[in-house]
């Protein structure tokens, strides 16, 4: 398979790439205590990693480390507008094989994709760290010769998740995988935590708009949309969920917010954030039944949560500025879209905050080194990272927030007939 070396945007942007990771880096404790813990046992020694994941300056503190750690790695970008040109540009410079720009066709994105199938030397992957089952999904459906040599496959996100499921009750799935999306780490910290500051962030970049006082609906209270809707509330919005689930619609309202449907609320809302992993949240009844210049975007993994296609066909559009679309209706009125209706923490900012991502990728990490070494542990199928890993990645970050954790002594311990040094929880607890 002959193939470029590499594909970005700009080589010269090195030198501002090192910049921020090096920023990053500062704030990424839980990836340095992972060089620190295992960067001499090179755990994953003989592993040949095809990532598919934003490449961002944390994304480049976890390809570091998973070269210090003893792994090959090839990656390409799970979005076409997130990539940091100067980050891949430094990750290029490195001699690290990165297939990513920012702007990509989605064309562009599937040869990205395929270029991380084989190495220079002309061995294949052996494992793959995905995010929303991208890079999965090609392998199966139009490169299968490779799947038995893949050990396993860890996943990022719940739109992945998803995916990997339905895989599995139809019998499809032919590799180990744990989906480090259900890891406390990755639920509770970048979701509720992380996108509570990237989605602020977001859309007041792409818009300047105040906050305060707007009327927001945040469709989908799950983590993510905890997150948001806890952001907007802190910011001085009034926030309306609307839910499917009965126990999330529940817990909305506990927290003070209204509950309604998305027919009811597109009337009233100025700011609309889809967040529920599903597809079409957003459609034509709702876009016409907007307010002028309704701001809209996405906060979800995958772009068709918004049905973008009816706008593109239905309405004329003028390009604001990069991310920022103004959309004319049928009756006149206007929306502004965000991002082409990718998260539009990436698309237009820089995501969730390093440390945050550290938490995630130190997961991942993880994960990669679990099945990498346990062949015999983990069957085909879509497993949990295993709660001991789970604290360890917790664990450590704390020094750097200066926490001081209790020790349980021998008698609580044996009172509550768990390990002194943990795990301290059951895997079916919810933090």
């Amino acid at each position: 398979m002959s193939k470029p070396a590499h594909k970005i945007a700009d080589i010269n942007l090195a030198e501002a790439g090192r910049m921020v990771i090096s920023l990053a880096e500062n704030e990424m404790p839980g990836l340095l205590k992972m060089r620190e813990k295992y960067g001499t046992s090179k755990p994953l020694d003989g592993a040949r990693i095809a990532g598919c994941l934003h490449v961002t300056k944390e994304t480049a503190v976890l390809i570091e480390t998973l070269l210090v750690l003893g792994a090959k790695v090839q990656w390409c970008s799970s979005n076409i507008f997130s990539t940091q040109d100067h980050v891949a540009a430094e990750l290029v410079k490195c001699g690290i094989p990165i297939y990513a720009w920012k702007g990509e066709t989605d064309e562009e994105f599937v040869w990205c994709m395929q270029q991380t199938l084989v190495f220079q030397d002309g061995q294949a992957l052996n494992m793959i760290l995905d995010d929303g089952c991208n890079l999965t999904q090609l392998v199966y459906h139009k490169y299968p010769q490779y799947l038995s040599g893949i050990i396993g496959i860890t996943e990022e996100t719940s739109s992945g998740e998803i995916i990997l499921t339905k895989m599995f009750n139809a019998r499809e799935l032919k590799t180990p995988c744990i989906n480090v999306n259900s890891s406390a780490v990755k639920a509770k910290f970048e979701k509720i935590y992380g996108c509570r500051e990237s989605v602020i962030d977001g859309i007041r970049r792409a818009t300047d708009v105040m906050l305060a006082g707007k009327v927001v609906v945040v469709s989908g209270f799950g983590d993510v949309g905890k997150g948001c809707a806890s952001a907007f509330k802190m910011f001085g919005s009034r926030v309306i969920i609307t839910e499917v689930d009965p126990i999330n619609a529940l817990q909305a309202s506990m927290e003070g917010y209204e509950v309604t449907t998305l027919i009811e609320a597109c009337k009233e809302g100025q700011v609309f954030v889809t967040a529920t992993g599903g597809r079409k949240i957003l459609t034509s009844n709702h876009f016409l039944n907007m307010r002028e210049d309704a701001i809209v975007c996405n906060m979800g993994h995958f772009r068709h949560e918004i049905d973008c296609d009816w706008l593109n066909e239905n309405a004329t559009t003028d390009r604001i500025k990069a991310g920022v679309s103004r959309y004319t209706l049928s009756n006149g009125r206007h929306i502004l879209f965000l991002g082409a209706g990718s998260p539009v923490n990436l698309a237009c900012a820089s995501g969730c905050p390093s440390f945050v991502m550290s938490n995630v990728f130190a997961a991942q990490v993880l994960a990669q080194i679990e099945l990498f070494n346990n062949k015999a542990k983990y069957s085909i199928g879509v497993h949990s990272l295993p709660k001991k890993r789970d604290e360890e990645v917790a664990f450590s970050h704390l020094e750097k927030l200066g926490i001081k954790l209790t020790h349980l002594t021998v008698e609580q311990a044996e009172y509550l007939g768990i390990p002194q040094n943990g795990p301290y929880k059951p895997n079916h607890y919810r933090y």
